[in-house]
């Protein structure tokens, strides 16, 4: 549950812009939870420190900074401050997995499985309500390394996002609406090692961003997100799994998650047809099955090949 947002006029910069205080319903881990929203340990868009977890958004109200630190009592004090935070602060439920249901998930038949989420319960799906802010980075990180995703998203961010509102700590950005992004040069792309291919389709995704935001269920977002050039299954998934806190999308094409599913579920790697046949009997719950094999802190064997870094920049 949560108490009504309160909003303030800021009498300093350290003043909130809107606050409330959030006691859920069930045990929370606040890092695992918020974990696949932030996009590297160099996120100029999410840090963590001594005074709890920082977010920034750009909401349908504007820019937004969020805090959160959640107490000894499992209580989470959220804070946030720019236009956006009133937007920011009613979504705090919901980014915090309130609405996640995993009643339904029958982990009997793998019971390391269930061993990982019994000793991990406060991990759920959250929902961001914002498509197109996930939509950017997974377009960046289609078909390259994390590495080479991560260094592209910090260089852009860095040169065309905006200076996070409030206390944020030092570097913290916002990133671009969709007019920035529509804006930012070929040779800014080129520079950050983004292909011509991701660029144009970055470009062409922030013409619709405003249509793409409108409230639906995940697998119409999906079935929408799929529907654009240069947008496709992976795609879709890595944006509705934030955006939505989608329970069954899963990462088809992604270059490690067949064979750690495989590994993990039978002992022996498999391709995606086989990662699909494997999660079939978890249907509904196949993101959450996923959620635990990569968050369990176990590793397939390193004996596949290994993607090789591309510089664009040079090419």
């Amino acid at each position: 549950m949560i108490s009504d947002p309160t909003v303030t006029d800021a009498a300093g910069p350290a003043a909130p812009t809107a606050a409330t205080r959030y006691a859920p319903r069930r045990p929370l881990d606040l890092a695992a939870t918020m974990a696949p929203h932030r996009r590297g340990r160099g996120d100029p868009t999410f840090r963590a420190d001594a005074a709890g977890l920082w977010r920034t958004q750009r909401t349908p109200l504007g820019p937004a900074t969020l805090l959160l630190r959640q107490g000894t009592d499992g209580v989470v004090d959220a804070r946030a401050w720019g236009p956006g935070a009133p937007w920011c602060i009613g979504q705090v439920p919901a980014l915090l997995g309130d609405g996640d249901d995993w009643s339904g998930l029958d982990l009997g038949a793998h019971p390391a499985i269930a061993e990982v989420r019994r000793r991990a319960p406060g991990v759920w799906l959250g929902s961001s309500g914002l498509v197109f802010e996930a939509l950017i980075p997974a377009i960046i990180e289609q078909k390259v390394t994390v590495l080479e995703a991560h260094r592209a998203w910090y260089r852009l961010i860095r040169q065309h996002g905006d200076p996070a509102p409030g206390p944020a700590p030092v570097g913290m950005m916002v990133s671009p609406g969709p007019e920035r992004w529509r804006l930012v040069p070929s040779w800014d792309w080129h520079r950050a090692g983004v292909d011509p291919r991701r660029s144009r389709t970055a470009v062409t995704v922030a013409v619709v961003a405003a249509s793409l935001d409108r409230p639906v269920d995940a697998v119409t977002a999906a079935r929408r997100l799929q529907s654009l050039a240069g947008v496709g299954r992976w795609t879709a998934a890595e944006v509705t799994q934030r955006s939505h806190g989608d329970p069954d999308s899963v990462s088809v094409g992604d270059y490690h998650l067949a064979a750690q599913v495989g590994w993990a579920l039978t002992g022996s790697p498999v391709d995606d047809d086989g990662m699909l046949e494997l999660l079939e009997p978890f249907r509904g719950h196949r993101q959450r099955v996923v959620r635990l094999i990569l968050g369990s802190g176990y590793r397939a064997p390193r004996h596949g090949p290994r993607i090789t870094i591309q510089d664009h920049r040079s090419h």
